[in-house]
């Protein structure tokens, strides 16, 4: 079982989110940069049946999806401070975020993209009820404190920041100023410049 940390990635893809955090975590990690070309070709698939990346492998297991990969390292290296103690009440706040984040907020911005909201009288039969009571709900989050636990910076920052900058970058999250000042936040932040400068030099390669 190895100790290694090793992050299957495309710098075109969400694996920049998994970069990112990995950036925050301060531990040594192996890139192996994953072409879309290869990513549904049997060697890959081993590792992510669902040919996609991120992925990421530590002690022997896998761990994909980006806010799975996020909460993992925050908890699997707690020095780094990148998640509440577990008998920390924030830690409810934290899993809430990161996981609405990762579930209402995902679906309502991919069923907008792709012109496929539910209708109003349907509204109840998916989890982010309607577009706009989600964005007003991921509102609140980013709005209290300069990060989502206050004053303290955690994983969550960096997925459910992740999820908004790349929703205002591909205009399916609205400009709210909220939203804005966020982003600006968590792209100032030197493991965010140094992920960004990571994936970008991959790209120009």
């Amino acid at each position: 079982m190895s100790d290694e940390i090793v992050l299957y990635t495309n710098p075109q893809s969400r694996g920049r989110i998994a970069r990112w955090m990995l950036e925050e975590l301060g531990q040594p990690y192996r890139t192996e940069v994953i072409d879309y070309a290869v990513m549904k070709g049997a060697d890959y698939l081993a590792i992510n049946p669902m040919g996609k990346v991120p992925a990421l492998t530590h002690r022997g297991v896998v761990v994909t999806e980006c806010a799975a990969i996020c909460t993992y390292l925050a908890d699997a290296f707690p020095e780094a401070g990148l998640a509440p103690a577990f008998d920390d009440p924030a830690r409810g706040i934290y899993l809430r975020w990161m996981f609405f984040a990762a579930g209402p907020v995902e679906a309502a911005v991919t069923a907008k993209s792709l012109d496929l909201l539910a209708p109003a009288e349907k509204s109840g039969m998916v989890g982010y009820g309607s577009f706009e009571a989600t964005m007003d709900a991921l509102e609140t989050a980013v709005s209290e404190g300069p990060w989502i636990l206050g004053d303290q910076f955690s994983a969550a920052d960096v997925y459910v920041g992740s999820q908004i900058g790349w929703g205002l970058m591909f205009k399916s999250i609205p400009d709210r100023p909220a939203f804005v000042a966020y982003v600006n936040r968590i792209n100032a932040r030197e493991a965010a410049g140094r992920a960004r400068a990571l994936d970008d030099a991959l790209i120009a390669a």
